[in-house]
């Protein structure tokens, strides 16, 4: 009779454990923001501007960034900044914050084809 109660309050156990579990992420790719590839995680705007700007810093000092390359580069990246900030005055839209995201990842397609074209490397 024992073996009989306990089998339900088993069940109902498991069961509060693996609900919650399962519901916590579901939202998680509808928030419309950035991903990070490699690691799998969410990163914020501010966050790219700040790795694309590290980027070319490096770029120019290990030497696969030219100085005219780096100029460039970083003359893109503060209009960008200045476009997100006009997009800023009056809140992002989702619309914004897509067309935002697209030229950040233009922009980072460009500082890697920049800094693998050799055009600066001596070759042996």
């Amino acid at each position: 009779m024992m073996k009989k109660a306990l089998i339900p309050l088993l069940a109902i156990a498991a069961a509060s454990v693996a609900v919650p579990a399962v519901a916590q992420n579901h939202d998680r790719h509808d928030r419309g923001d950035r991903y990070e590839q490699n690691r799998g995680g969410w990163q914020s705007i501010s966050n790219r501007k700040y790795q694309l700007d590290r980027r070319i810093e490096v770029g120019q000092r290990n030497g696969s960034l030219s100085r005219r390359e780096a100029t460039r580069l970083k003359t893109e990246l503060h209009s960008l900044v200045r476009l997100e900030r006009n997009y800023l005055r009056g809140g992002l839209t989702r619309w914004e914050r897509s067309d935002l995201d697209r030229r950040y990842d233009r922009l980072s397609v460009e500082v890697r084809a920049e800094r693998r074209d050799r055009d600066n490397r001596r070759r042996y």
